[in-house]
């Protein structure tokens, strides 16, 4: 095991912001094929996919939806994790931003990049896309709107920490121009090179002081460190490194691709090999930027209300025929256009008509002709040698195609034997040969060679379709393991005569296209109207909210006493964990106030802070113990608490006004 080569792929770390729809699903489906057929030819394969959970969009959400953001997320990632379970995806791993092996790592990268000098501090401002969590530059804006989403912006200004990112605009040309494989397609390449590096990179903005829902700087506790340094580098702090075991690291990276979708190629081609350049680190072989899988009128987006949920697909043909879908369509790397239609036709046409009805085909007749028995073949033709030599050459073309990533033609490849294995039915006509007894052996040696051509079938399709090869291979009586093998492609003959096969139900039965045409509409449509009531619903809530809002007049407001305050002596309350008892000073007045802030603060830390307090509010008695007044603190959703204290020399009794 250990002699075998390696073969790291990723997917991006997809925004939990809202349940994942079938574009989605078409980047992991095709990593997973990947990764299965790596497995399949003998490679030790790392597959990483995982979630980028942190930012001021899931904050907002969350606040909207009442709770946490960690809640929130965590309620969306086992959704994903629910998703992948029912698309049979095969990762080794799955990150979340949120992990703790990840943060740690994160904010070991990022004091790093500043002991150095790649990170510096200094201030932001420019036009802010919520949704895209990016920022742009008043050139970069189309329209006065984000050129990713075509949405709103806004300005910001804030401190931020930044990223030289322009130091390194001639190093990554360089080596763009001198590794062709770097970034695939080409086109893709000419378009990082011509729309962003030579037109000049500005250094990147890398922290935020306006939300708190990210990994604080270690340094600076102000700051939370902001999507790129954090969602990048999850492709190495999930292989352990900088930590003590960093024996994934060692054996799995550089990456040999990231499978990426065309809008993030930027990110991964620009600002991620820029950052591995400052760690002194190797830069991935390869960042694939694929196509989007797009409706009639363009783009899916939950905004835009046109998504497609692929539980509902699956739920009604199966994860094998969504997943060939997704593979086959659309030529990888390029855009294709999703529609029931071509589902359909597609089931229909390839899964049906052709595999399953030349399963069934084969099956029944060598139930028939031979009781269920492979016969061993005996008389051989040439149109034999050609079957076989379609068969054999099948490997090869496969691989070639999967190396360069070319999936939808790896499948075509397949689909060229399961043609030519159809095609050899026509032209043997083994319901003729049943009819002359003397033309026994032939018939015999072309009801082996149709088994035989569906077990290539079976194992070429393996990383694709996940249970239709068992199915095929348990109706064909293969238990052989050996003959489920890549290797066993290497010659024609495998199964052995006398193998018992067992008729089975059609694994692809035909659909008729109007019903399931209407079926799909009704169920979408419904799906939508229960995604819009939602939407309309957390709204509403928002609106809700935002009217419970008990403004007060100015007179009302100057009723409120706030003083300035110094707490001289603290200590906990008996029996009341919550709980801590404050001496203040005002001046020449003392008080004393009882806080709920014990889980937040030890007794000792507290003398000599100057906090502001309410000092008109009426006395009560909290445990016994008198409390005259109220002391502020500010906390947020995370449940983290801090008390408001004043700086400078204003002196304890002042008032606040």
């Amino acid at each position: 095991m250990s002699d075998k080569k390696t073969f790291y792929i990723t997917t991006p770390i997809y925004y939990p912001s809202d349940k994942l729809h079938i574009g989605h699903s078409y980047t992991t489906v095709a990593a997973d094929a990947m990764a299965r057929f790596k497995r399949l030819t003998g490679y030790d394969v790392m597959f990483l996919t995982g979630t980028d959970e942190h930012g001021q969009k899931i904050e907002k959400i969350a606040k909207a939806k009442g709770v946490t953001p960690k809640a929130y997320v965590d309620h969306i990632v086992d959704g994903i994790k629910k998703l992948w379970n029912m698309m049979d995806i095969s990762y080794d791993d799955f990150i979340r931003t949120t992990d703790k092996r990840h943060e740690v790592v994160v904010q070991k990268i990022f004091k790093k990049l500043y002991d150095q000098g790649d990170i510096y501090k200094g201030e932001y401002k420019g036009w802010y896309c919520t949704p895209c969590e990016s920022f742009w530059t008043e050139r970069q804006l189309e329209d006065g709107k984000c050129p990713d989403c075509g949405r709103d912006v806004e300005l910001v200004r804030e401190e931020a920490y930044f990223f030289k990112l322009s130091k390194y605009q001639q190093p990554l040309i360089d080596y763009i121009k001198s590794h062709d494989e770097f970034i695939q397609p080409q086109s893709r390449q000419n378009e990082m090179i011509n729309n962003f590096l030579k037109p000049g990179l500005e250094d990147l903005c890398v922290s935020r002081t306006s939300f708190k829902w990210g990994i604080p700087v270690t340094f600076d506790k102000d700051h939370v460190i902001y999507v790129w340094v954090d969602a990048l580098s999850n492709y190495i702090t999930a292989l352990g490194f900088m930590t003590d075991d960093d024996s994934k690291y060692k054996k799995y990276w550089p990456a040999d691709v990231h499978l990426v979708g065309k809008e993030i190629v930027r990110f991964h081609t620009i600002i991620w090999p820029a950052m591995l350049m400052a760690l002194d680190l190797p830069l991935p072989r390869q960042v694939f930027g694929h196509g989007w899988l797009i409706l009639e009128g363009g783009k899916m987006s939950k905004s835009k209300g046109n998504v497609v949920d692929p539980v509902v697909l699956i739920d009604r043909y199966g994860s094998d025929a969504i997943r060939y879908f997704l593979l086959r369509e659309v030529p990888f790397g390029s855009d294709g256009v999703f529609s029931n239609e071509a589902l359909v036709n597609r089931i229909n046409s390839d899964l049906a008509n052709d595999l399953g009805n030349l399963l069934s085909r084969t099956i029944a007749m060598i139930d028939k002709y031979f009781d269920g028995i492979i016969p061993a073949p005996a008389v051989e033709e040439d149109v034999d040698k050609d079957l076989k030599a379609v068969a054999l050459d099948a490997p090869k073309r496969v691989e070639e195609m999967m190396d360069a990533l070319q999936i939808s033609n790896a499948l075509s490849e397949i689909w060229k034997l399961v043609s030519r294995t159809n095609k050899y039915i026509d032209e043997t006509v083994p319901w003729v040969l049943a009819k002359d007894e003397d033309k026994k052996d032939r018939l015999k040696t072309v009801m082996y060679n149709l088994a035989e051509s569906l077990r290539f079938i079976s194992v070429l399709i393996s990383p694709f379709m996940i249970h239709t090869p068992v199915q095929m291979q348990r109706q064909l009586g293969i238990k052989d393991a050996h003959n489920m093998t890549w290797d066993s492609l290497q010659a024609f003959g495998a199964i052995k005569p006398g193998t018992e096969v067992h008729r089975g139900d059609v694994i692809f039965p035909r659909l008729d296209m109007e019903k399931e045409i209407e079926h799909l509409t009704q169920v979408q449509k419904k799906a939508k109207d229960i995604d819009n009531k939602q939407v309309k619903k957390d709204t509403e809530n928002v609106q809700e909210k935002d009217n419970k809002t008990d403004y007060i007049t100015i007179d009302e407001f100057d009723k409120i006493q706030l003083r300035v305050a110094k707490i001289v002596e603290a200590e906990k309350v008996k029996k009341a964990d919550k709980l801590l008892k404050l001496q203040l000073e005002l001046g020449d007045e003392k008080r004393q106030v009882v806080s709920g802030i014990a889980k937040y603060y030890e007794p000792s830390e507290l003398i000599g802070k100057k906090v502001v307090l309410v000092a008109n509010l009426k006395p009560v008695k909290l445990r016994g113990e008198k409390s005259e007044g109220m002391i502020l603190a500010a906390s947020d959703d995370e449940d983290n608490l801090v008390l408001v204290t004043v700086d400078g020399n204003i002196e304890s009794g002042s008032f606040i006004s």
